[in-house]
């Protein structure tokens, strides 16, 4: 670790640690792959944020990071494998008997979707969800564009637009196919709604562990 110099964190880095990987936090042994590490940084951005712990293991362990290569990858994954380039907060802290913890902070974009390139050189944006990265749902990257390009004004609601609010202030939740199903409305129509209706903050996305679902803000 010669390029980089490292500040006491051993208490610092272990209560981390304790917290184990969740929704803002993953830990990595080594960086070995820079499109999988932009799986990551998109997941992180797309949500609030979140840091990679590198030179930790899965079960907590700490390994130490090996070599400034590391830093390189996170570095190329975060400008070359993500659109648009995205900014990653490099800080390195002395553990333990000579190991060096980095943490890459990941903030959360300022504009989404960041998508990722995976290796077969498609883009996709990820989204963190608990320990995991998942792929975000279409409608989702509808959301994000419109609000991107400014976001609604307030405006009258129309009847699918009223029915969608009154489902999901009845039964919490629901799914873009189970709405445009039970409004009769078309799939660009009703991804249209819930983009606009995200875009003004009433609604929201959530994921159940098995798919992402609409819910009321």
């Amino acid at each position: 670790m010669k390029d980089i110099k490292a500040i006491r964190g051993r208490y610092y880095i272990h209560g981390l640690i304790q917290e184990g990987e969740h929704e803002h936090q993953d830990f990595k042994f080594a960086i070995t792959d820079a499109p999988k590490i932009a799986h990551s940084i998109s997941a992180f951005a797309n949500n609030d944020g979140g840091h990679l712990l590198i030179g930790v293991r899965d079960n907590g362990s700490v390994a130490g990071v090996r070599s400034d290569e590391d830093i390189y990858m996170i570095e190329q994954a975060a400008l070359m494998y993500c659109r648009p380039a995205q900014k990653v907060e490099i800080t390195a802290f002395a553990v333990e008997a000579g190991a060096i913890v980095v943490r890459a902070r990941i903030p959360k974009a300022e504009k989404r979707p960041v998508y990722a390139r995976d290796t077969d050189g498609s883009w996709r944006a990820y989204f963190r969800v608990k320990d995991e990265n998942i792929v975000a749902h279409p409608v989702m990257l509808a959301a994000w564009e419109r609000m991107a390009r400014g976001g609604d004004t307030l405006f009258a609601l129309s009847q699918a637009e009223t029915a969608l609010l009154t489902y999901l202030d009845e039964w919490g939740m629901t799914t873009v196919d189970r709405y445009m199903t039970g409004a009769h409305i078309s799939r660009a129509t009703a991804t249209d709604i819930v983009a606009r209706l995200y875009a003004m903050g009433i609604i929201d996305f959530s994921y159940t562990g098995s798919e992402f679902v609409i819910v009321r803000k």
